[in-house]
Parts: structure tokens; sequence; C-alpha cells
């Protein structure tokens, strides 16, 4: 359909066939998009991000996303391959070595939930930050963030991701609204049902989560590929207006109170 037509973007997080990000990437630029690809140089070595970039032809650029100084590099040199200022940006970013570990909640390691929260959180306001001073966005761009209604209720098996992911939505109000009134950027969270990707698949009893979702849900969870489509929509010129938002992808979890189809198991 052409949506993303002329526009540049970078997205964060591509790991493997089963991300969330790989689609994204994938879908954008069937919709006429110019990308680039960037992760963590360790996560580069056991993903197959080089394929993906064959594939779609796209750049990959190594950049930590906890650095200042290897995101003015990643925005620098994609602005410079991309021929002008960019349109989206993707971060499609979390990790806990405390959920890695699987230390209990209640025993939570201080140095790796900080470690949590830079990666998976203060990450999203670096690059906010540093795209903002470099005026790296376009008129009426769109940055998103993949959330999770761990946000707002208690999945006790999410640790301390569940408050990573409340910061990250309270960044994108937050700098939502600076980066409004500085060039009409709107800046939103999609909050994604569980999907069987690489990271999701490693938190405890995710399994079990996945079909008690997929039966509360009355539309039953949302995809990977469906999420992609969400994200292109987003990054696309139909929801201008639509900012500061954190924005439920689903199926109805997030409405429920209770499903038969839950009573009858």
């Amino acid at each position: 359909m052409g949506l993303l037509d002329g526009k540049k973007g970078i997205i964060f997080g591509a790991l493997d066939e089963k991300s969330i990000a790989w689609k994204v990437a994938e879908k954008c630029v069937e919709q006429g998009a110019k990308i680039t690809l960037t992760n963590a140089p360790v996560a580069l070595r056991f993903g197959g991000i080089q394929k993906l970039g064959e594939k779609i032809n796209a750049p990959i650029i190594p950049a930590d996303a906890t650095s200042l100084e290897d995101l003015e590099k990643l925005l620098d040199e994609s602005i410079s391959h991309l021929g002008g200022p960019l349109d989206f940006m993707l971060h499609s970013i979390g990790m806990s070595v405390n959920v890695r570990k699987k230390k209990a909640y209640t025993e939570l390691k201080y140095d790796w939930m900080q470690k949590t929260f830079d990666v998976s959180a203060i990450s999203f306001h670096k690059l906010m930050q540093v795209a903002y001073n470099k005026d790296a966005m376009a008129e009426w761009g769109s940055i998103l963030a993949l959330s999770y209604i761990a946000a707002q209720r208690t999945f006790p098996d999410y640790s301390e991701m569940a408050e990573s992911k409340a910061l990250l939505e309270s960044f994108a109000r937050s700098f939502g609204y600076h980066y409004a009134q500085k060039k009409n950027v709107r800046v939103n969270t999609i909050s994604q049902s569980p999907t069987v990707t690489t990271a999701g698949s490693g938190v405890k009893g995710f399994d079990e989560f996945f079909n008690y979702a997929e039966k509360m849900s009355p539309l039953g969870n949302a995809s990977a590929d469906a999420c992609a489509d969400y994200c292109v929509a987003m990054f696309s010129d139909l929801t201008k207006m639509v900012t500061m938002q954190n924005l439920y992808h689903d199926g109805g979890f997030s409405a429920m109170g209770m499903s038969p189809a839950i009573l009858d198991m």
C-alpha cells in the first residue's frame, strides 16, 4: 500500500525471525521505507540480524543503547546513509539479569535491577534525548517503544521488568510532550500480548500464561505479525494526532475481567 513511501527510520532490537522488531523491519520496507538496523554488539553475535539486513537491504549499525556515544554515532550514521532526518524509530529492547538468573522478586540483586532499568527503559530516554538534541527527527515523526500490561497489573514472574515497562511508558508521556512542542513528533508505547519470541519465552511459566491470555482475550493473542502491522500504522501519516499514549494491542485482554472460557478450564 506504500504507507511509508519515502520515510526513513531505525529499528532497534531485531534478534531473530521470532523478534517483533524483525517483523516490523520487514513490513516497514514492504511499505516503502528505508531503514537501518541496530542491536547491541553482543546480540549481533548470537542473532541472525545479518540475514535480515541482506534480505531487506538495510545496513546494520552496532550500538549499545545505554551508551550516549553509541547512540550519537548510530543516529549520525543512519542519517548519513538514509540521506536525511528520521521519520520513525522503534525501541524494542528489554533485558533482566534477575529474570535470567531466576532470582525471586523479594530477593532481587539491586545492581542487576539498575542494569535492567538502564537497558529496558532509560535507554529509551537516552535515545530520544540524543535525537532531540541532534534534531534528528523529521517534522511529524513517530517514535514507538514496545511495552507490556505488567506495567499496570501484577504478573509475579515478570519481576522487575514490570517496573521497567512502567518507566518506559512514563518516558513516552513526558518526552512526548516536549517532542510534540518542538517538532510535532509523536511518542507512544504499544502494550503487546504475550508473544512467542526468544526474549518472551524466557519468562518462567510463559507457555501456561500464553494459553491463559489466549483464552482470556476475545480476539485471542495478537501475533508478532499483527503487532508489526500496528507499528507500521503508527509510523504512517494516518496516526499523526496520536501521541503520549500507551496503546493496548492484546486482543481485548486488557479490558477483560473474567472470561467464561477461563471458567470452563
